[in-house]
């Protein structure tokens, strides 16, 4: 495979790991691990970091991005949205959330530029990913489903015909990083 230069950041939505207040310990480990994942990358020739900007492990890594920025500064955030007004519809903390991190990124953008519609402009969101990535860094464990199976799908099927790194961080992971916190 070519060198790693541009990485799809996702996996599990807030809820779907049980937090639901912003000092939850269970971001500290997410972010550790996230963390040490990318200063990897990064030391290996990374350049971009993408997320869609949901609440959960892609805005906790777009603060880790932002936080290893100081040591690599050539590493950037882009966050590309699947449709435009995404997150209008959260209530004001969410929001104020995602807004942060917009201002942490280097490059803000949506694949549809019209409001949700459909499920194609998910599906077309997933591709462009895919198409602009060289592989994905994913919060995200199959004996525990959740929203990020659609995309791990995707990216395995990708992955058949294109080099795709596919990096899962399991729940595994997360339990043994805790006992080295």
């Amino acid at each position: 495979m070519n060198k790693l230069k541009t990485l799809y950041l996702t996996g599990y939505r807030s809820f779907e790991v049980g937090v639901f207040k912003d000092k939850d310990p269970k971001i500290q480990v997410i972010k550790k691990v996230l963390k040490e994942a990318l200063r990897y990358y990064a030391e290996n020739g990374l350049e971009w970091v993408l997320t869609s900007g949901n609440l959960g492990v892609e805005l906790w890594g777009a603060e880790v991005v932002s936080e290893l920025k100081s040591d690599f500064p050539d590493l950037n955030l882009g966050i590309i949205f699947p449709f435009s007004e995404f997150g209008s519809q959260w209530n004001e903390t969410n929001q104020a959330k995602l807004q942060m991190v917009k201002q942490l990124a280097d490059y803000v953008n949506s694949t549809s530029h019209q409001p949700y519609k459909a499920p194609d402009q998910l599906r077309n969101h997933t591709s462009f990913l895919l198409e602009h990535s060289n592989g994905t860094l994913m919060v995200y464990d199959k004996e525990f489903p959740g929203k990020p199976k659609f995309f791990v799908e995707a990216a395995e099927k990708f992955s058949e015909n294109s080099p795709y790194l596919i990096h899962l961080i399991t729940m595994d992971d997360l339990q043994n990083s805790i006992e080295t916190f």
